[in-house]
Protein backbone atom coordinates (compact mmCIF):
# COMPACT_ATOMS: atom_id res chain seq x y z
CA UNK A 1 0.00 0.00 0.00
CA UNK A 2 1.24 3.49 -0.87
CA UNK A 3 1.48 5.92 2.06
CA UNK A 4 2.37 9.61 2.01
CA UNK A 5 2.10 12.68 4.22
CA UNK A 6 -0.66 15.12 3.29
CA UNK A 7 -1.62 18.52 4.71
CA UNK A 8 -4.93 18.83 6.55
CA UNK A 9 -6.75 21.60 8.40
CA UNK A 10 -5.12 20.26 11.59
CA UNK A 11 -1.59 19.86 10.28
CA UNK A 12 0.17 17.00 8.52
CA UNK A 13 -1.16 13.45 8.55
CA UNK A 14 -0.21 10.16 6.95
CA UNK A 15 -2.55 8.89 4.24
CA UNK A 16 -2.63 5.45 2.65
CA UNK A 17 -4.05 5.05 -0.85
CA UNK A 18 -7.00 2.67 -0.62
CA UNK A 19 -8.61 2.22 -4.02
CA UNK A 20 -7.65 0.64 -7.30
CA UNK A 21 -8.51 2.42 -10.56
CA UNK A 22 -11.37 1.24 -12.74
CA UNK A 23 -10.99 -0.62 -15.98
CA UNK A 24 -12.54 1.79 -18.51
CA UNK A 25 -15.11 0.56 -21.03
CA UNK A 26 -14.45 0.53 -24.71
CA UNK A 27 -15.68 3.43 -26.82
CA UNK A 28 -18.18 0.98 -28.31
CA UNK A 29 -20.14 0.68 -25.06
CA UNK A 30 -23.65 1.95 -25.90
CA UNK A 31 -24.77 5.10 -24.09
CA UNK A 32 -28.22 6.64 -23.78
CA UNK A 33 -26.93 10.08 -22.83
CA UNK A 34 -24.78 12.48 -24.86
CA UNK A 35 -21.77 13.33 -22.73
CA UNK A 36 -19.22 16.06 -23.46
CA UNK A 37 -16.15 16.66 -21.34
CA UNK A 38 -15.01 20.27 -21.40
CA UNK A 39 -11.30 19.70 -21.89
CA UNK A 40 -8.26 21.53 -20.50
CA UNK A 41 -5.13 22.53 -22.40
CA UNK A 42 -1.54 21.55 -21.63
CA UNK A 43 1.04 24.33 -21.66
CA UNK A 44 4.67 24.06 -22.69
CA UNK A 45 6.58 24.85 -19.47
CA UNK A 46 9.91 25.13 -21.33
CA UNK A 47 8.79 28.07 -23.45
CA UNK A 48 10.72 31.25 -22.64
CA UNK A 49 7.69 33.47 -22.10
CA UNK A 50 6.13 35.31 -19.19
CA UNK A 51 3.21 32.99 -18.34
CA UNK A 52 1.04 35.93 -17.30
CA UNK A 53 1.53 37.66 -20.64
CA UNK A 54 1.89 34.96 -23.30
CA UNK A 55 0.82 31.40 -23.96
CA UNK A 56 2.56 28.47 -25.55
CA UNK A 57 0.56 25.25 -25.75
CA UNK A 58 1.99 21.74 -25.90
CA UNK A 59 -0.09 20.59 -28.83
CA UNK A 60 1.00 16.96 -28.72
CA UNK A 61 -0.13 16.50 -25.11
CA UNK A 62 -3.24 18.64 -25.55
CA UNK A 63 -4.49 16.64 -28.52
CA UNK A 64 -3.49 13.32 -26.96
CA UNK A 65 -5.81 14.10 -24.06
CA UNK A 66 -8.68 14.64 -26.48
CA UNK A 67 -7.91 11.28 -28.08
CA UNK A 68 -8.11 9.79 -24.57
CA UNK A 69 -11.60 11.26 -24.07
CA UNK A 70 -12.80 10.07 -27.47
CA UNK A 71 -11.39 6.63 -26.72
CA UNK A 72 -13.69 6.45 -23.71
CA UNK A 73 -16.71 7.31 -25.84
CA UNK A 74 -17.02 10.87 -24.51
CA UNK A 75 -17.36 13.99 -26.62
CA UNK A 76 -15.08 17.01 -26.30
CA UNK A 77 -16.38 20.51 -25.62
CA UNK A 78 -13.52 22.55 -27.01
CA UNK A 79 -12.16 26.01 -26.21
CA UNK A 80 -14.53 26.46 -23.28
CA UNK A 81 -14.06 27.71 -19.73
CA UNK A 82 -12.14 24.56 -18.74
CA UNK A 83 -9.55 25.39 -21.42
CA UNK A 84 -9.10 28.71 -19.55
CA UNK A 85 -11.01 30.63 -22.19
CA UNK A 86 -10.92 34.23 -20.99
CA UNK A 87 -8.46 33.29 -18.21
CA UNK A 88 -5.31 32.69 -20.22
CA UNK A 89 -6.64 31.47 -23.58
CA UNK A 90 -7.55 34.37 -25.87
CA UNK A 91 -9.43 34.23 -29.16
CA UNK A 92 -6.25 33.86 -31.22
CA UNK A 93 -5.19 30.88 -29.11
CA UNK A 94 -8.72 29.48 -29.21
CA UNK A 95 -8.72 29.58 -33.01
CA UNK A 96 -5.55 27.50 -33.11
CA UNK A 97 -7.01 25.06 -30.59
CA UNK A 98 -10.31 24.74 -32.45
CA UNK A 99 -8.57 24.22 -35.78
CA UNK A 100 -6.29 21.50 -34.44
CA UNK A 101 -9.00 19.77 -32.40
CA UNK A 102 -11.45 19.66 -35.32
CA UNK A 103 -8.74 18.21 -37.55
CA UNK A 104 -7.99 15.53 -34.94
CA UNK A 105 -11.70 14.72 -34.62
CA UNK A 106 -11.99 14.37 -38.39
CA UNK A 107 -9.32 11.66 -38.23
CA UNK A 108 -10.89 9.79 -35.29
CA UNK A 109 -13.85 7.63 -36.26
CA UNK A 110 -16.95 8.59 -34.34
CA UNK A 111 -15.33 11.46 -32.46
CA UNK A 112 -17.79 14.04 -31.12
CA UNK A 113 -16.55 17.60 -30.72
CA UNK A 114 -18.19 21.01 -30.41
CA UNK A 115 -16.44 24.36 -30.05
CA UNK A 116 -17.03 27.46 -28.00
CA UNK A 117 -17.88 30.57 -30.02
CA UNK A 118 -18.22 33.84 -28.14
CA UNK A 119 -17.14 37.45 -28.30
CA UNK A 120 -13.86 37.46 -26.39
CA UNK A 121 -11.97 39.19 -29.20
CA UNK A 122 -14.06 42.22 -28.21
CA UNK A 123 -12.91 43.97 -25.04
CA UNK A 124 -15.90 45.14 -22.96
CA UNK A 125 -16.08 48.90 -22.61
CA UNK A 126 -18.34 51.94 -22.80
CA UNK A 127 -17.90 52.26 -26.56
CA UNK A 128 -19.01 48.70 -27.37
CA UNK A 129 -22.38 48.52 -29.12
CA UNK A 130 -24.88 45.72 -29.57
CA UNK A 131 -24.00 45.68 -33.27
CA UNK A 132 -20.34 45.15 -32.34
CA UNK A 133 -21.33 42.20 -30.15
CA UNK A 134 -23.29 40.72 -33.05
CA UNK A 135 -20.33 41.12 -35.40
CA UNK A 136 -18.01 39.45 -32.87
CA UNK A 137 -20.35 36.48 -32.52
CA UNK A 138 -20.67 36.26 -36.30
CA UNK A 139 -16.90 36.14 -36.68
CA UNK A 140 -16.44 33.30 -34.21
CA UNK A 141 -19.45 31.26 -35.32
CA UNK A 142 -18.32 31.68 -38.92
CA UNK A 143 -14.83 30.46 -38.04
CA UNK A 144 -16.10 27.30 -36.33
CA UNK A 145 -18.65 26.51 -39.02
CA UNK A 146 -16.08 27.22 -41.73
CA UNK A 147 -14.09 24.29 -40.37
CA UNK A 148 -17.17 22.09 -40.42
CA UNK A 149 -17.44 22.28 -36.64
CA UNK A 150 -20.39 22.34 -34.28
CA UNK A 151 -20.97 25.51 -32.25
CA UNK A 152 -21.44 26.02 -28.54
CA UNK A 153 -22.70 29.60 -28.29
CA UNK A 154 -20.91 30.92 -25.21
CA UNK A 155 -22.16 33.64 -22.91
CA UNK A 156 -20.67 37.04 -23.74
CA UNK A 157 -19.00 39.36 -21.26
CA UNK A 158 -19.31 42.16 -23.80
CA UNK A 159 -23.05 41.59 -24.11
CA UNK A 160 -23.46 41.48 -20.32
CA UNK A 161 -21.75 44.87 -20.11
CA UNK A 162 -23.45 46.48 -23.12
CA UNK A 163 -27.05 45.23 -22.91
CA UNK A 164 -29.56 47.53 -21.27
CA UNK A 165 -32.56 45.19 -21.25
CA UNK A 166 -33.66 41.64 -22.11
CA UNK A 167 -34.59 42.98 -25.54
CA UNK A 168 -30.91 43.48 -26.32
CA UNK A 169 -30.23 39.80 -25.58
CA UNK A 170 -33.17 38.75 -27.74
CA UNK A 171 -31.87 40.91 -30.57
CA UNK A 172 -28.38 39.39 -30.44
CA UNK A 173 -29.50 35.77 -30.16
CA UNK A 174 -32.21 36.21 -32.81
CA UNK A 175 -29.62 37.52 -35.22
CA UNK A 176 -27.03 34.80 -34.60
CA UNK A 177 -29.46 31.89 -34.42
CA UNK A 178 -31.03 33.04 -37.66
CA UNK A 179 -27.71 32.48 -39.45
CA UNK A 180 -26.30 29.22 -38.05
CA UNK A 181 -25.82 26.32 -40.46
CA UNK A 182 -26.60 23.56 -37.97
CA UNK A 183 -28.16 23.43 -34.50
CA UNK A 184 -26.03 24.90 -31.73
CA UNK A 185 -25.73 24.46 -27.98
CA UNK A 186 -26.42 27.63 -25.98
CA UNK A 187 -24.39 28.01 -22.81
CA UNK A 188 -25.75 29.99 -19.87
CA UNK A 189 -22.72 30.40 -17.58
CA UNK A 190 -23.50 31.73 -14.13
CA UNK A 191 -21.67 34.44 -12.23
CA UNK A 192 -20.16 31.87 -9.86
CA UNK A 193 -17.99 30.78 -12.81
CA UNK A 194 -17.45 34.28 -14.20
CA UNK A 195 -18.44 37.34 -12.13
CA UNK A 196 -18.52 39.43 -15.32
CA UNK A 197 -21.66 37.52 -16.37
CA UNK A 198 -23.79 38.60 -13.43
CA UNK A 199 -27.23 39.71 -14.62
CA UNK A 200 -27.06 37.73 -17.86
CA UNK A 201 -30.24 37.83 -19.96
CA UNK A 202 -30.84 41.37 -18.73
CA UNK A 203 -32.14 40.72 -15.21
CA UNK A 204 -30.47 39.96 -11.89
CA UNK A 205 -32.80 37.20 -10.70
CA UNK A 206 -32.11 33.75 -12.14
CA UNK A 207 -35.76 32.78 -12.45
CA UNK A 208 -36.64 36.01 -14.27
CA UNK A 209 -33.57 35.51 -16.47
CA UNK A 210 -34.82 32.00 -17.21
CA UNK A 211 -38.03 33.48 -18.62
CA UNK A 212 -36.00 35.49 -21.11
CA UNK A 213 -33.74 32.57 -22.01
CA UNK A 214 -36.60 30.11 -22.50
CA UNK A 215 -38.45 32.57 -24.77
CA UNK A 216 -35.35 32.99 -26.93
CA UNK A 217 -34.58 29.27 -27.04
CA UNK A 218 -38.09 28.02 -27.74
CA UNK A 219 -38.54 30.65 -30.45
CA UNK A 220 -35.58 29.10 -32.29
CA UNK A 221 -35.99 25.44 -31.30
CA UNK A 222 -35.20 24.20 -34.79
CA UNK A 223 -31.76 25.84 -34.68
CA UNK A 224 -30.81 24.76 -31.16
CA UNK A 225 -29.54 21.30 -30.27
CA UNK A 226 -29.63 22.06 -26.57
CA UNK A 227 -28.81 24.39 -23.73
CA UNK A 228 -26.15 24.01 -21.07
CA UNK A 229 -27.04 25.69 -17.79
CA UNK A 230 -24.21 26.29 -15.31
CA UNK A 231 -25.82 27.74 -12.19
CA UNK A 232 -24.90 24.92 -9.73
CA UNK A 233 -28.56 24.68 -8.74
CA UNK A 234 -30.33 21.42 -9.61
CA UNK A 235 -33.83 22.78 -9.01
CA UNK A 236 -33.32 25.62 -11.48
CA UNK A 237 -31.97 23.20 -14.06
CA UNK A 238 -34.94 20.85 -13.68
CA UNK A 239 -37.37 23.75 -13.88
CA UNK A 240 -35.78 25.01 -17.08
CA UNK A 241 -35.54 21.49 -18.54
CA UNK A 242 -39.29 21.04 -18.17
CA UNK A 243 -39.97 24.37 -19.89
CA UNK A 244 -37.87 23.72 -22.99
CA UNK A 245 -39.36 22.82 -26.34
CA UNK A 246 -39.29 18.99 -26.61
CA UNK A 247 -36.82 19.27 -29.49
CA UNK A 248 -34.26 21.05 -27.32
CA UNK A 249 -31.99 19.00 -25.07
CA UNK A 250 -30.81 20.02 -21.62
CA UNK A 251 -27.07 19.54 -21.05
CA UNK A 252 -26.26 19.69 -17.38
CA UNK A 253 -23.45 22.04 -16.42
CA UNK A 254 -24.03 21.39 -12.72
CA UNK A 255 -20.75 20.04 -11.36
CA UNK A 256 -22.39 19.65 -7.91
CA UNK A 257 -25.44 17.54 -8.79
CA UNK A 258 -24.76 15.82 -12.12
CA UNK A 259 -25.51 12.18 -11.15
CA UNK A 260 -29.18 12.76 -10.34
CA UNK A 261 -29.67 15.26 -13.17
CA UNK A 262 -28.26 12.87 -15.77
CA UNK A 263 -30.25 9.95 -14.35
CA UNK A 264 -33.36 12.14 -14.49
CA UNK A 265 -36.90 11.54 -13.31
CA UNK A 266 -40.26 10.57 -14.73
CA UNK A 267 -40.46 13.87 -16.62
CA UNK A 268 -37.06 13.85 -18.27
CA UNK A 269 -33.29 13.87 -17.88
CA UNK A 270 -30.24 15.93 -18.74
CA UNK A 271 -27.41 15.08 -21.08
CA UNK A 272 -23.96 16.25 -19.94
CA UNK A 273 -21.46 18.96 -20.82
CA UNK A 274 -19.21 19.14 -17.79
CA UNK A 275 -15.77 20.33 -16.78
CA UNK A 276 -15.56 17.64 -14.11
CA UNK A 277 -15.74 14.98 -16.83
CA UNK A 278 -12.21 16.04 -17.83
CA UNK A 279 -11.02 14.96 -14.38
CA UNK A 280 -13.18 11.85 -13.86
CA UNK A 281 -13.49 10.67 -17.47
CA UNK A 282 -12.94 6.91 -16.95
CA UNK A 283 -15.40 6.72 -14.05
CA UNK A 284 -17.91 8.82 -16.00
CA UNK A 285 -17.65 6.52 -19.02
CA UNK A 286 -18.19 3.38 -16.93
CA UNK A 287 -21.07 4.94 -14.96
CA UNK A 288 -22.85 6.11 -18.12
CA UNK A 289 -22.49 2.64 -19.63
CA UNK A 290 -24.09 1.17 -16.49
CA UNK A 291 -26.97 3.62 -16.77
CA UNK A 292 -27.50 2.70 -20.42
CA UNK A 293 -27.56 -0.97 -19.43
CA UNK A 294 -30.33 -0.28 -16.90
CA UNK A 295 -28.05 -0.71 -13.89
CA UNK A 296 -29.00 2.32 -11.79
CA UNK A 297 -27.42 0.85 -8.67
CA UNK A 298 -24.10 0.38 -10.46
CA UNK A 299 -24.37 3.89 -11.92
CA UNK A 300 -24.88 5.44 -8.49
CA UNK A 301 -22.19 3.32 -6.88
CA UNK A 302 -19.64 4.73 -9.33
CA UNK A 303 -20.84 8.30 -9.72
CA UNK A 304 -21.90 9.27 -6.21
CA UNK A 305 -18.32 9.01 -4.75
CA UNK A 306 -17.12 11.49 -7.40
CA UNK A 307 -19.44 14.24 -6.15
CA UNK A 308 -17.38 15.22 -3.06
CA UNK A 309 -14.34 15.48 -5.33
CA UNK A 310 -16.22 17.64 -7.83
CA UNK A 311 -17.65 19.89 -5.13
CA UNK A 312 -14.15 20.35 -3.75
CA UNK A 313 -12.66 21.18 -7.14
CA UNK A 314 -15.50 23.61 -7.94
CA UNK A 315 -15.80 25.24 -4.53
CA UNK A 316 -15.82 29.05 -4.36
CA UNK A 317 -14.13 30.92 -5.92
CA UNK A 318 -15.48 28.53 -8.55
CA UNK A 319 -13.58 30.13 -11.43
CA UNK A 320 -10.38 28.54 -10.08
CA UNK A 321 -11.67 25.01 -10.61
CA UNK A 322 -9.35 24.63 -13.60
CA UNK A 323 -6.42 24.30 -11.20
CA UNK A 324 -7.87 21.10 -9.74
CA UNK A 325 -8.67 19.70 -13.18
CA UNK A 326 -5.11 20.22 -14.42
CA UNK A 327 -3.66 18.94 -11.15
CA UNK A 328 -5.48 15.63 -11.65
CA UNK A 329 -4.23 15.45 -15.23
CA UNK A 330 -0.70 15.82 -13.85
CA UNK A 331 -1.23 13.18 -11.14
CA UNK A 332 -2.62 10.79 -13.75
CA UNK A 333 0.28 11.16 -16.17
CA UNK A 334 -1.44 13.07 -18.95
CA UNK A 335 1.20 15.79 -18.67
CA UNK A 336 4.69 15.89 -17.20
CA UNK A 337 4.28 19.04 -15.12
CA UNK A 338 1.83 21.05 -13.05
CA UNK A 339 1.87 24.34 -14.98
CA UNK A 340 -1.03 26.29 -16.47
CA UNK A 341 -1.79 29.26 -18.68
CA UNK A 342 -1.42 32.48 -16.73
CA UNK A 343 0.35 30.71 -13.87
CA UNK A 344 -3.05 29.49 -12.62
CA UNK A 345 -1.47 26.47 -10.92
CA UNK A 346 -1.01 28.83 -7.97
CA UNK A 347 -4.74 29.55 -7.62
CA UNK A 348 -5.37 26.82 -5.01
CA UNK A 349 -3.59 26.12 -1.72
CA UNK A 350 -1.45 23.08 -0.93
CA UNK A 351 -4.07 22.04 1.62
CA UNK A 352 -6.71 22.16 -1.12
CA UNK A 353 -4.53 19.94 -3.32
CA UNK A 354 -3.95 17.50 -0.49
CA UNK A 355 -7.67 17.08 0.09
CA UNK A 356 -8.16 16.73 -3.67
CA UNK A 357 -5.75 13.78 -3.66
CA UNK A 358 -7.70 12.03 -0.89
CA UNK A 359 -11.03 12.59 -2.62
CA UNK A 360 -9.63 11.46 -5.99
CA UNK A 361 -8.56 8.22 -4.38
CA UNK A 362 -12.01 7.73 -2.84
CA UNK A 363 -13.59 8.35 -6.26
CA UNK A 364 -11.24 5.85 -7.96
CA UNK A 365 -9.93 8.36 -10.49
CA UNK A 366 -6.20 7.84 -9.83
CA UNK A 367 -5.35 5.59 -12.76
CA UNK A 368 -1.85 4.73 -11.41
CA UNK A 369 -1.84 5.28 -7.63
CA UNK A 370 1.94 4.85 -7.32
CA UNK A 371 2.60 7.46 -10.00
CA UNK A 372 0.01 9.80 -8.48
CA UNK A 373 1.59 9.48 -5.05
CA UNK A 374 5.07 10.13 -6.42
CA UNK A 375 3.87 13.27 -8.19
CA UNK A 376 1.94 14.41 -5.13
CA UNK A 377 5.18 14.15 -3.14
CA UNK A 378 6.95 16.35 -5.70
CA UNK A 379 4.32 19.07 -5.31
CA UNK A 380 4.39 18.75 -1.51
CA UNK A 381 8.19 19.09 -1.51
CA UNK A 382 7.92 22.48 -3.22
CA UNK A 383 5.70 23.53 -0.29
CA UNK A 384 8.30 22.26 2.21
CA UNK A 385 6.46 19.03 3.07
CA UNK A 386 8.53 15.86 3.01
CA UNK A 387 7.22 12.32 2.97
Amino acid sequence: MTTLTLPTANGLAEYTVRNAPLEPPSADAPLNRIAYAAAHVVVDPLADVDPWEALVIDWERTLAFREHLWGLGLGVAEAMDTAQRGMGLDWAGAQDLIRRSQSAANSHAGALVAHGAGTDQLAPGPDVTIDAVIRAYEEQVGFVEGLGGRVILMASRALATTARSPDDYARVYDRILGQVRQPVIIHWLGEMFDPALRGYWGVGDHMAAMDVAVDVINSHAGRIDGVKISLLDKDKEVTMRRRLDPAVKMYTGDDFNYPELIAGDAQGFSHALLGIFDAIAPVAAVALARLAAGDRHGYDALFVPTVPLSRHIFRAPTRYYKTGVVFLAYLNGFQQHFHMLGGQQSARSIQHLGELFRLADAARVLRDPDLAAARMREVLAVAGIEG
